[in-house]
């Protein structure tokens, strides 16, 4: 008798202890590295929305109000346009968001993003430098200069155009740093030709490299191409494989399409579901 009570716990015991151990899963250095990538993405993608929306306003400015730029996407910052007295290209652009204010997806945004066009928005060879003056995005330091250049139609009849960003970087509240490089092109697949702006959509292909607030060195590969849409906060769908040295690639998985913040990440056969946002964990939720 007391043979059968002593097995009857042991079984017990068994199965409190398999009942505790948890599920195999993603290590959380390979969330914390696509979280770097992730959010420094993010902020980039904000820039290059606001500076496509600058030039759409440029363009208004040079048809005399009847560009698409009647319905703007962020009305919070101040836009000033600029060029010499003596010739009618290159224009400067200056977005002003003064000391702070919050504007397009309740973001706030400060300082100045300057961009310097050379030529009409829809011209083939135009392009446009952008460079930051002070500027932060939620408590975040933004740094880099990024060029966009008129590539001309593509087979398709679609408009490309070439984006590369050189010496991004994050500087996070804390003093962490976040870097990020890349070169990309942007397929225009809709709206560049409408007049109502929420329409736009881009397909984006290319390659980066960064390092995360750890000093992880990583390179990034757009290996399903990636869907932006204007009316959307983040990319709605595409892939993105990171590669690090001595450890397993993370894949970053933006969905099927759906306008929402949602992605998931892949490493070492384990995923999980995260949240995309335009705060570093280290800033809290």
């Amino acid at each position: 008798m007391k043979t059968k009570i002593f097995l009857m716990i042991a079984a017990l015991a068994i199965l409190s202890i398999a009942s505790c151990t948890k599920e195999p899963t993603i290590d959380q250095a390979s969330l914390d590295m696509a979280d770097d990538a992730a959010v420094i993405d993010a902020v980039f993608e904000d820039v290059f929305n606001t500076v496509d929306n600058a030039d759409i306003i440029l363009d208004d400015y040079q048809k005399g109000g009847n560009a698409k730029s009647n319905v703007l996407s962020d009305s919070c910052p101040t836009v000033t346009i600029d060029h010499p007295s003596d010739a009618v290209w290159p224009k400067t652009i200056t977005i002003d968001f003064g000391t702070g204010c919050i504007g397009l997806y309740n973001n706030t945004r400060s300082g100045k993003i300057i961009i310097v066009v050379t030529g009409p928005r829809l011209t083939t060879g135009s392009k446009k430098t952008v460079t930051l003056d002070n500027y932060y995005i939620n408590g975040i330091k933004v740094e880099g200069t990024k060029v966009h250049e008129n590539m001309g139609t593509n087979n398709d009849g679609n408009m490309v155009f070439k984006v590369t960003l050189t010496g991004g970087k994050l500087t996070l509240p804390d003093g962490d740093i976040i870097e990020r490089s890349f070169e990309q092109e942007r397929e225009w697949t809709a709206g560049l030709y409408t007049r109502n702006i929420w329409d736009d959509e881009c397909m984006i292909t290319g390659t980066g490299e960064g390092l995360t607030i750890n000093d992880v060195a990583y390179s990034t590969t757009i290996t399903t191409e990636l869907h932006w849409k204007r009316v959307c906060m983040f990319i709605v769908s595409g892939v993105v494989n990171i590669e690090r040295e001595g450890l397993n690639p993370v894949v970053v998985d933006f969905g099927l399409g759906e306008c929402d913040a949602l992605a998931t990440v892949t490493s070492g056969g384990y995923s999980k579901e995260v949240t995309l946002r335009f705060r570093h964990r280290s800033m809290g939720r």
